[in-house]
């Protein structure tokens, strides 16, 4: 199967996205470690999800706009 240069660059901005969401996912989890009496996976599951989220959002928005400083349309 062939790609266009536009399908790489869309799969390039995926890439960058589900990149910087893991590594917001590990925030979350260092969290844990950080502050244990608001954030664990009892009665602070909600916090601890929360910031996880959020942080997953930022990074994927960071590695979206770092993918698109490199590649910012498709050739």
């Amino acid at each position: 199967m062939h790609l266009t240069h536009t399908e790489i660059w869309l799969k390039g901005i995926l890439a960058a996205a589900i990149s910087g969401a893991a590594g917001g996912v590990l925030t979350g989890f260092a969290a844990l470690g950080i502050d244990p009496q608001h954030f664990n996976l009892q009665t602070g599951l909600s916090a601890t999800l929360h910031i996880g989220a959020a942080a997953a959002l930022i990074n994927a928005a960071i590695g979206v706009a770092a993918y698109l400083q490199k590649s910012p349309l498709p050739e």
